[in-house]
C-alpha cells in the first residue's frame, strides 16, 4: 500500500527505512523523500513508526494547559 503518493513511497519501503535506523519523519524524508512535497503522508509515516500520537495535542483536546503558567514557576 502507497504511504506516499506523491514519490511512490510503500508502507513497505518505510518500515524497510526504519528497520535500517530511521527513527523519524524527518529521517524517513531524508532516506526516500516521503512527507517533503504536500505533506498528506507525514502523519502516516509517524504512526508506522510508532509515533501517531501527539502527548501536547491530547492536553489541548482535554483543555489541560500545555505549558505550566507563568506563576507556577515563581
Amino acid at each position: 500500500m502507497y504511504v506516499c503518493s506523491c514519490f511512490g513511497i510503500t508502507e513497505a519501503q518505510v518500515k524497510q527505512h526504519a528497520e535500517e535506523g530511521a527513527g523519524t519523519p524527518r529521517q524517513i524524508a531524508s532516506a526516500c523523500k516521503a512527507g517533503t512535497d504536500c505533506g498528506g503522508c507525514v502523519r502516516r509515516i509517524q504512526a508506522l513508526l510508532g509515533r501517531g500520537a501527539c502527548p501536547r495535542r491530547e492536553l489541548l483536546d482535554r483543555r489541560a494547559p500545555a505549558l505550566g503558567r507563568l506563576d507556577d514557576a515563581a
